[in-house]
């Protein structure tokens, strides 16, 4: 897996993050960076909320 640095750098996760927030942050990093997967409670709420998870 390798990371996006610059990506990583432009784009902290909010302080304090909603579950919103977190979700957006994470769909996001999906498309720029490979370092990790989506996993435990996050990836259990947005299949609920039937997001797309690459």
């Amino acid at each position: 897996m390798k990371i996006n640095k610059e990506w990583h750098l432009a784009h902290p996760m909010p302080p304090h993050a909603n579950l919103d927030q977190r979700i957006a942050w994470h769909i996001e990093h999906q498309k720029h960076c490979s370092c990790r997967k989506i996993s435990g409670k996050l990836k259990e709420e947005m299949i609920k909320r039937n997001t797309k998870i690459k």
